[in-house]
């Protein structure tokens, strides 16, 4: 594809199938997303229609690599055309325009110059016959004329009246003179648009570079244990729940869990961290991260396209298939491009006709306009950009899945902030116990931990781990956002917060003055009440993520205000945002609760990213203009979410809102760039310039300014490559 409107004739092709609900052609991916019935249509109905469009369709491979092959295949296609073409342009040019320079000419050249041009023109067209079969099958088939529409025209054009030309030439006929012909416009327009096409494929390519990064990364043999022997298996056949033995320097093939064996292993291709982390049997490993000095073996828990690195592949290739928003700018003015350039172009031929001048003349202003039109420089504005922007992201641990949320990244006026976990470390601890009621410290951590047991909850969860020996619970009652209810040895026991126990009956005036006093410190205050009775009280501690501060900080220099949301109570709410810099809190809110305050910002004209990493979270990651999820989250949470931070840091929140933000900005250059060509190029070349300078544009200058616009676009894309380490 060579333009935006090819992508509206490859869309339209696909979407005329039957079974297919939607079809997005992304012309810097060279790639197509379909949404399908699978039972009524499928990937040769899809070939079938991009062929009859005049186009070829190459299928998807693993893991969402489709673009790089596709693009490879582009390459060598232009490569091998643009060397035909060259080596017959270049004795085409001398022959041509030499005497214009004064070069020398035989004369049996000149005696035979229509025929030795024509000769040498046609093995040219030949080289470039694709932009006549999907430029006139385009506009047949889908009724969209695109880039190759225009060219064909420009070069048909020059061609055919080249040949009348030399028909006159030949038979004597009209007034004809070797001036009147224009083989070599057709010939080396060409060249000219085949060379900037393969200039455009390796810069579209290197556009690509991201995928192929992240692909050379996977690991091509694993040394498994089958059948009480060491085999040496390609990594696709390695099977769930195979043993893997992982020796010293080796990248891992698989994800898994070390069953034997100590290491450490260099995470940094997934965490960014450059300090090896420490595995032991019961840690988890993940594929293509590196083996330092140990050696261990581990279970394989996942493998092929459920693999981290898989998985991390198939974000980044589905958001670099995505279009933005921003684009439907860019689609709409390429539906009407093409008829409108060439109303300009018949319109200045019949305007310089009239004015006077010679058939010659207005032709060549005709086929200027034709020739300098470059709608490819629209279609390629925003996804080069878009697909630089994501890789840039995952460099760094920043997986964006989609580029609507790359550009409404650039527009958050408002971050929410989980607590536990996001704004915390979630590494929660019991800090302090206070023991009431005639009950022991080591009596209340028991019967609370016995009441947790079966609890999801971290909090829950940290005070069950205190007495891991502690009885199970009888019955066990969980009571959203407020604690647990359960029978342990035959007595009722509540483990929660105030209005959990208040609920119950009992009186919490005694303990207060110690709940605010750990509440201001930052702790989590828990109560446990035993057969009505206030058995104590358990402050759960967690601690300020060190990025925390810094990340809330750099927000409010974009403008951007920071939110926490949290479903403890107020006065530790408060006291952790007030460590982490932030002014509102939205406390005490139930997790079914969180996606109504995010609605209520969005309601009241704020644009909202929510920043999570629990189950809890989901909804309200959902309901966010933009979900951002920890990937060391739940993949609930992640799966919510239109971003995953594959680090634990929260700083990678700002680099997301900068990186978003450069990218649009690198999108709105591409289009003025795009716009300010077209609009100053096509006047120039219609002859505005003539009347008051005696200066008009020759189809050959025009058609080398349009090969070279693509190629500013996509370069000026590939320029944010050196802003890779500023994110």
């Amino acid at each position: 594809m060579t333009c935006a409107a090819c992508v509206r004739a490859v869309e339209k092709a696909i979407g005329r199938v039957a079974g297919v609900e939607s079809a997005s052609v992304n012309l810097a991916a060279n790639s197509a997303t379909v949404e399908y019935d699978a039972s009524t249509a499928g990937f040769g109905d899809f070939e079938k229609a991009v062929a009859d469009a005049g186009y070829k369709a190459l299928p998807p491979r693993d893991a969402g690599a489709a673009p790089v092959p596709a693009a490879d295949a582009i390459l060598r296609f232009l490569k091998v055309r643009l060397a035909i073409s060259a080596v017959f342009a270049l004795p085409l040019g001398y022959v041509a325009m030499g005497s214009h320079f004064g070069l020398p000419l035989p004369s049996f050249v000149h005696r035979h110059m229509a025929l030795i041009q024509l000769l040498l023109t046609l093995p040219i067209l030949a080289a470039g016959y694709h932009f006549y079969i999907r430029g006139f099958v385009s506009v047949t088939k889908t009724r969209v004329a695109n880039m190759d529409t225009l060219v064909a025209l420009g070069t048909g054009t020059a061609f055919i009246y080249s040949l009348v030309a030399s028909y006159g030439l030949w038979t004597g006929t009209g007034s004809f003179t070797s001036h009147d012909l224009y083989y070599e416009t057709a010939g080396i327009l060409i060249t000219f648009i085949l060379l900037g096409n393969t200039l455009e494929a390796v810069a579209k390519g290197r556009t690509g570079e991201a995928i192929r990064r992240l692909l050379g990364l996977q690991v091509r043999t694993a040394l498994v244990e089958r059948d009480g022997a060491e085999a040496e298996i390609p990594t696709e056949q390695v099977k769930v729940g195979d043993i893997v033995i992982v020796r010293p320097g080796e990248k891992i093939a698989v994800d898994g869990e070390v069953v034997e064996g100590a290491s450490t292993v260099d995470e940094s291709m997934l965490t960014g961290e450059p300090v090896p982390a420490a595995k032991r049997p019961g840690d988890n490993v993940t594929g293509a991260t590196i083996n330092k000095t140990g050696s261990f073996k581990f279970k394989a828990t996942r493998v092929g396209s459920e693999t981290v690195l898989a998985q991390i592949v198939k974000l980044v290739s589905d958001a670099q298939g995505s279009k933005a928003p921003v684009q439907k700018l860019a689609d709409t003015i390429a539906a009407y491009f093409v008829p409108v350039v060439v109303g300009i172009a018949i319109v200045a031929f019949v305007v310089w006709l009239i004015a006077g001048q010679s058939l010659t003349f207005a032709l060549t202003a005709g086929i200027a306009v034709v020739v300098i039109s470059c709608p490819c420089a629209l279609g390629l504005a925003t996804p080069t950009a878009i697909m630089v922007g994501t890789g840039l992201g995952a460099r760094r641990g920043i997986l964006i899945k989609n580029a609507e949320a790359l550009q409404k990244m650039s527009r958050v006026t408002t971050v929410i902030f989980d607590k536990t976990g996001t704004i915390t470390r979630g590494e929660l601890k019991v800090a302090d116990v206070v023991a009431l009621g005639g009950f022991s410290k080591d009596e209340v951590l028991r019967l609370a931990s016995s009441a947790e047991k079966r609890s999801e909850h971290p909090i829950g969860e940290v005070i069950a781990s205190e007495a891991p020996d502690a009885a199970e619970p009888e019955s066990f009652e969980a009571v959203e956002g407020r604690g647990v209810r359960a029978l342990v040895v035959g007595k009722e026991v509540f483990v929660g917060s105030r209005k959990l126990v208040l609920q119950a009956g009992v009186d919490t005036a005694e303990i207060e003055d110690r709940m605010s006093g750990f509440e201001a410190e930052g702790k989590t205050a828990v109560l446990v009440a035993v057969g009505g009775t206030l058995a104590g009280l358990i402050a759960v501690a967690d601690t300020l993520k060190e990025s925390a501060r810094e990340a809330v900080e750099k927000l409010k220099e974009f403008g951007i205000k920071p939110v926490m949301l949290t479903g403890d109570n107020a006065r530790t709410a408060e006291a952790v945002a007030s460590q982490a810099g932030i002014e509102r809190v939205l406390a005490e809110v139930l997790p079914a609760q969180k996606a109504a305050e995010v609605k209520r910002l969005q309601e009241a004209g704020e644009l909202v990213a929510m920043v999570g990493d629990g189950i809890n979270d989901a909804p309200a990651l959902a309901q966010a203009d933009v979900g951002v999820a920890i990937g060391s989250g739940t993949d609930v949470a992640i799966e919510s979410a239109q971003i995953v931070l594959v680090r634990d840091d929260v700083t990678d929140v700002v680099r997301a809102v900068r990186l978003s933000g450069y990218t649009m900005r690198k999108i709105r250059q591409n289009l003025f760039w795009a716009f300010f060509y077209n609009s100053v190029g096509i006047p120039i070349a219609a002859g505005v310039l003539y009347p008051a300078f005696g200066f008009l544009l020759h189809p050959l200058v025009a058609g080398l300014a349009m090969s070279f616009s693509s190629v500013s676009v996509v370069t000026n894309s590939l320029l944010m490559k050196r802003y890779g380490d500023r994110i």
